[in-house]
C-alpha cells in the first residue's frame, strides 16, 4: 500500500475545470486570452506526460551520460525562454549564447555540489536525484537571468546620453555601465529575495508541499526545502552576475565605446 493519495486522469479532469472557468471568464469580458489559456494547457499536459515517460526510463537506466543528455536538453530549452522574454536582445548567438551558457554554468556548478555535498546519492550522478534538483534550480535561475538582462538592455538604451557622458569623460566601461547593473542585479535578485522571505509564512513551496503530500515527514520536508532555496539563491547569484557582467562587455567594445547596435 502507498504512503500516498493516487491520483486519477477523472481527477485531472475535474480539476481543469478551473481553468475552463477561468476561459469562460476571459471569453464574457472580452479579455481574448481563452485561446492562450487552454493551449498553455494542452502544452502543459503534454510535455509533462512525456516527461513522466521519460524520467521513468531514465530513472531505471542510471546513465551518466543519458543524465547529461537530459539535463543538456533542458538548458537549451530554457535559453530559448531567456532570449524570448528580452525586450532589446544582443543580435546574432549573443543573445542565446550569454543567457543559456551562464545559466548552464551556475546550474551545474550548485547541482554537483548538492550532490557530493549535503545528499550523495549513490551513485551521485543518479537521475532520480539529479535531474528533478536541476531543474529547479535552473527554472529558477531562468527567472533572475531573463530579468537581468532585460534591464540591463533596455535601461542601458535609455540611458545612453549619460552612459557615453561618462566614457567620453574617460570613465571605463565598467565604471560607466556600473549604476545600470546594478539595478538590473537588483531586479533580478528580486523574486528570489521575495520567495526566501515568504516562505514558510506566506506560502509552502511546492517542492515542500509535495514531499509531504507523498508521505514525507513534514520535519524533513522542511530540511530539503531549505537545502533547495540555498541552492536556487547560490546559482541565481552566480548566473545573473556571470550574465549581466558578459553582457556589459559585449555592450561595449575595447576602446570604451557603448555598442547598442549590438542590440536588435
Amino acid at each position: 500500500m502507498t504512503s500516498y493519495l493516487e491520483l486519477s486522469y477523472l481527477d485531472l479532469a475535474l480539476a481543469a475545470l478551473l481553468l475552463v472557468f477561468n476561459a469562460g471568464l476571459s471569453l464574457a469580458l472580452g479579455l481574448r486570452l481563452e485561446g492562450r489559456m487552454l493551449l498553455a494547457a494542452v502544452r502543459m499536459v503534454v510535455q509533462l506526460l512525456l516527461v513522466g515517460l521519460v524520467l521513468q526510463a531514465l530513472f531505471a537506466q542510471v546513465s551518466l551520460w543519458l543524465t547529461a543528455l537530459v539535463a543538456l536538453i533542458m538548458a537549451l530549452f530554457a535559453g530559448r525562454e531567456i532570449l524570448a522574454r528580452q525586450e532589446r536582445r544582443l543580435a546574432g548567438w549573443w543573445g542565446y549564447g550569454i543567457g543559456s551558457a551562464t545559466m548552464l554554468l551556475a546550474g551545474l556548478v550548485v547541482t554537483i555540489l548538492a550532490l557530493n555535498g549535503p545528499l550523495r546519492p549513490d551513485p551521485w550522478y543518479d537521475p532520480r536525484y539529479a535531474i528533478p534538483l536541476f531543474g529547479m534550480i535552473l527554472g529558477n535561475a531562468m527567472t533572475g537571468i531573463s530579468l537581468g538582462l532585460d534591464n540591463l538592455t533596455v535601461l542601458a538604451h535609455r540611458d545612453r546620453a549619460g552612459i557615453e557622458a561618462q566614457l567620453l569623460l574617460g570613465a571605463s566601461r565598467w565604471r560607466a555601465l556600473r549604476p545600470v547593473a546594478r539595478r538590473a542585479l537588483r531586479t533580478a535578485f528580486t523574486p528570489m529575495l521575495n520567495s526566501m522571505a515568504a516562505a514558510g509564512v506566506v506560502f509552502l513551496p511546492g517542492m515542500m508541499t509535495g514531499q509531504i503530500l507523498a508521505g514525507v515527514a513534514p520535519e524533513q520536508a522542511v530540511k530539503y526545502q531549505i537545502l533547495v532555496l540555498f541552492l536556487i539563491a547560490g546559482a541565481t547569484g552566480l548566473g545573473v552576475l556571470a550574465a549581466v557582467m558578459a553582457s556589459v562587455w559585449r555592450l561595449t567594445d575595447s576602446r570604451h565605446r557603448l555598442r547598442l547596435d549590438r542590440l536588435t
